[in-house]
């Protein structure tokens, strides 16, 4: 299962995702970078075939500066994701001989950044079809995407789109870690970009153990609200 989420602060933008891959014909499952730099005020994110992925990636380390300055970031990535879903599309074989289950095509892309100091979310689903998420807020992809959209919900009291973005770090690992726990098909490391129009930062391991540091004082807080709730 893969997540991929992207949540719109007052001052910023917060890309997050697991990094377990779950190969369901083999029966495996194994680490994967699912979130990578677009530029340095961007990143994306991909969930459904590695293979589509890869070539993306390639791409995209090559043209991120061109998608992100074009007029329109929705149909320059279109332009970039179509051909490639259409290769594997046609030279996808579906029934392999002796083999139960294989795994599917299909593949969604989310993006999200600033063009100068316009902040964007775009995904771009497995029928190449553009959506702008910018001014809801909030967009996951994968197969843990409604479960993202749930947890999110449950945190939609808090408006994170009025606070700050050190405040949607926050809010995005706490989505994913609930969903690790909540899913054995979601998992860590969990990747996290902090995304401003002065740049994109991706945060290290030890960065995002701090941000845990912060959920912990978080949850107690709400408990200790909690206990007073009847004084």
């Amino acid at each position: 299962m893969t997540v991929v989420l992207a949540l719109r602060c007052a001052d910023g933008i917060v890309m997050a995702s697991d990094s377990q891959i779950t190969d369901g014909g083999r029966g495996l499952t194994y680490p994967a970078q699912k979130l990578h730099p677009l530029g340095r005020h961007a990143a994306w994110g991909g969930s459904g075939s590695r293979a589509v992925l890869y070539d993306l990636e390639q791409i995209f380390n090559s043209e991120a500066e061109s998608v992100v300055e074009a007029k329109e970031i929705g149909h320059a990535l279109q332009a970039r994701v179509l051909p490639v879903l259409k290769h594997h599309y046609e030279n996808y074989i579906e029934h392999v001989p002796a083999q139960q289950s294989a795994g599917t095509p299909a593949t969604y892309v989310l993006a999200a950044g600033y063009a100068g100091d316009t902040p964007f979310i775009i995904d771009v689903d497995p029928n190449g079809l553009v959506g702008h998420h910018a001014q809801t807020g909030f967009q996951a992809i994968g197969s843990g995407a409604a479960m993202a959209q749930q947890a999110h919900a449950l945190l939609a009291h808090f408006r994170m789109t009025e606070r700050d973005v050190d405040h949607g770090v926050v809010s995005a690992l706490r989505v994913l870690d609930a969903l690790d726990a909540s899913s054995p098909s979601v998992g860590g490391p969990m990747d996290i970009c902090r995304i401003t129009p002065d740049g994109a930062q991706h945060l290290s391991p030890e960065e995002v153990e701090k941000v845990r540091g912060q959920i912990r004082r978080w949850v107690e807080l709400e408990r200790k609200a909690l206990d007073q709730l009847f004084e």
